[in-house]
């Protein structure tokens, strides 16, 4: 059974919420930021400004590993402050 074929305009309005669709662009801006302050961070802090090979290298492999888990690990740790800070 497809559920494309039999479905009525009112059924496909019922399942689109505004309110979902907001939470979801929130949250992907959210993720895009953060990505965008990983990269830049561990841009600045691994890579040479001077490009010699289209590989990565060792360090800069281990580099970029450290950086973006301790970037994940201090966001965390900061959002579950923020959070506890919040409820008190």
């Amino acid at each position: 059974m497809s559920f494309f074929a039999g479905s009525t305009p009112m059924r496909q309005q019922q399942a689109i919420n505004p309110q979902n669709i907001m939470m979801a662009e929130q949250e992907l801006e959210m993720v895009t930021d953060l990505f965008n302050r990983i990269s830049d961070s561990c841009y600045t802090k691994c890579f040479n400004k001077q490009y010699e090979q289209n590989e990565l290298s060792g360090p800069e492999s281990s580099c970029i590993d450290t950086c973006v888990s301790k970037f994940m690990e201090i966001n965390t740790k900061v959002g579950e402050k923020m959070q506890t800070m919040g409820q008190q």
